[in-house]
């Protein structure tokens, strides 16, 4: 089982008891503003959710993590990678996404583990390129994958939605691991 440690967190696949906690993060209206259509999801639909991340960790070897915190076990979000096989002009690609709930926000969790999540793309998954794609206006998801080294590489409207996209992308083999 695939598990990264770094200072303050545990990255892991998921377990039946993570459910709750992720149903809560995903109920809030500030964490899913930028996601999808920017409604919040009920439990069934986080469920459904987990359990497509727990397919494409078994079809793809990759997929999106657990973020646990070390000091207290509490489930903070999740964060990882994903093919963005909804954005067409994009691929082929895979891309790094992350979700916290706002009791995490401002602590530097998310960049702590979305740095842990390039070392792995690199190091254990041999992937040469990462791209991120989030909306415009999202300052907070922008600014971490400036942190991350990721450059500006294509601006989107999402093919559903319409939203302004914005689509940025590091090179691992240059990455700062």
């Amino acid at each position: 089982m695939i598990e990264i440690r770094t200072p303050r967190l545990l990255l892991r696949r998921w377990h039946d008891d993570d459910l709750a906690p992720m149903a809560d993060i995903d109920a809030d209206p500030r964490v899913m503003r930028w996601i999808d259509d920017g409604s919040v999801h009920d439990p069934e639909h986080t469920a459904k959710a987990i359990e497509r991340w727990e397919e494409e960790w078994d079809e793809e070897g990759f997929g999106l993590f657990a973020v646990e915190l070390l000091a207290s076990g509490e489930l903070a979000g999740c964060t990882g990678l994903s093919v963005p096989e909804f954005l067409p002009q994009a691929l082929p690609a895979v891309a790094i996404s992350w979700r916290f709930g706002p009791q995490f926000w401002g602590q530097g969790y998310a960049s702590e583990a979305a740095h842990a999540t390039l070392e792995f793309a690199l190091q254990d998954r041999g992937l040469d390129r990462v791209i991120s794609i989030n909306q415009v206006g999202d300052v907070a998801s922008e600014n971490i994958a400036r942190k991350l080294g990721m450059e500006l590489e294509l601006k989107a409207a999402h093919p559903v939605y319409g939203w302004p996209l914005r689509v940025h992308t590091i090179d691992l083999t240059e990455f700062q691991a």
